[in-house]
């Protein structure tokens, strides 16, 4: 019986000593380091330049006193609905105001100023229609050849949005001529009322297009001077958006560059293409209080008109100008780099150990980074190594 017992005590000692034996081991192991991991994979991918933009209507007018008067009190309110012709305001005649002989001779000369300019408008609308006929034959010729194979897909981007160009400086062109006439008449009422010696009846400022009224400078009645801004007319259904990059990364864009615009507020993301790269920079202070070089680029919407309505003059838009975009990509988080020499390097999860790879990467954005070599598709890396990773250490997933 005691050979029994002192067996028991035996084996009751050894396992209460493995027991401790275990705790020790487990409590005095090194842990794993708890890492976010990501894995390699094949996706598309994007490089892109991001700003905040504002819309702005295409062809705006701004109608501005053609002398110096009286205004009545403007009756239109902003949004409405105006006709070219329509009258905007009516300048009553300073009563004071009698042209001498030098200023009657000044007012001559600008009528044969604005007349010359409607001449120039002119000429300038034919060598428009003249661009686009032809901008047009190019694009027609290009989508012939693309259907047959012999040209890129590029070569008949180009070409369309060469068309789209030329067609919008024809307008331009053409709205420039009614500007013009718009002048001259301005000029000659401008003559013709003078001469009463600031009497006779309200001179008519007209709208020189069809469109809505966006702002009202001088809505209450009072005295204008000759060229104050009293109203301002456009289109808002003719929009497009400017954007001002620093010049380091205009440099990298040029008219055609697709144009992403996201959370803007409506739903779904439009899209656009850059028309101008404005060819001079501008120094603008930036919220740090440094000096930055910037430009203009000018996007036109090529999203459907139905979907991007709601804008408005001067709303705030988000805008990815895509530099560079693969379909079938691999690639791994960019967070999962580091530098390593004059290289790049990455952490490898293989069989719960951290193993350093050198990688070779091509394109990147914020988010993730193209690799060229050294990480294979389907590979776990590290993502936001800190110093507690490095080689052969052990870790598990968060």
């Amino acid at each position: 019986m005691s050979t029994v017992v002192q067996w028991r005590r035996a084996t009751f000692l050894v396992l209460i000593t493995a027991l401790i034996a275990w705790g020790l081991y487990i409590g005095f192991r090194r842990q794993p380091v708890e890492v976010e991991v990501g894995t390699a994979r094949h996706g598309p991918l994007q490089v892109t330049v991001q700003q905040e933009g504002r819309t702005r209507v295409v062809d705006r007018y701004a109608v501005t006193a053609p002398v110096s008067g009286y205004a009545r009190r403007i009756q239109l309110a902003v949004g409405d609905a105006v006709e070219r012709g329509a009258m905007l305001v009516e300048l009553e005649p300073a009563r004071a105001e009698i042209l001498d002989a030098r200023r009657r001779a000044e007012a001559q000369a600008r009528i044969a100023a604005a007349a010359t300019n409607v001449n120039v408008a002119e000429q300038r609308v034919s060598a428009a229609v003249s661009n686009a006929d032809i901008a047009q034959k190019e694009l027609q010729r290009v989508r012939a050849l693309r259907q047959g194979g012999h040209v890129s897909a590029a070569a008949e981007d180009r070409a369309a949005t060469t068309a789209q160009s030329s067609a919008a400086e024809l307008r331009s062109a053409r709205f420039s001529v009614s500007t013009a006439r718009y002048e001259l008449e301005a000029a000659r009422t401008a003559l013709k009322y003078a001469a009463l010696g600031g009497t006779g009846t309200p001179i008519a400022v007209r709208s020189p297009e069809s469109g809505q009224v966006l702002k009202i400078a001088h809505k209450s009645e009072g005295t204008v001077a000759a060229g104050q801004p009293l109203i301002e007319i456009g289109n808002p259904r003719a929009l497009e958006v400017e954007v001002d990059l620093l010049s380091a990364d205009a440099v990298r864009i040029h008219p055609g560059t697709r144009v992403l615009f996201e959370r803007w507020g409506g739903d779904g993301v439009l899209e656009g293409v850059v028309k101008v790269v404005e060819p001079g920079a501008f120094t603008k202070i930036s919220a740090l209080g440094v000096e930055e070089q910037r430009v203009w680029v000018i996007v036109a919407f090529t999203s459907p008109s139905a979907t991007w309505q709601r804008l408005g003059d001067g709303y705030r838009v988000e805008a990815s100008f895509i530099i560079w975009e693969g379909n079938d990509v691999l690639q791994i988080p960019a967070s999962a780099l580091f530098r390593d020499g004059n290289g790049w390097a990455a952490y490898v999860v293989m069989q719960d150990h951290a193993v350093k790879r050198r990688v070779e990467i091509g394109k990147r954005n914020a988010l993730a980074a193209q690799v060229l070599a050294g990480i294979r598709a389907d590979e776990q890396v590290i993502v936001h190594p800190d110093d507690r990773v490095r080689e052969n250490v052990t870790v598990a997933a968060k």
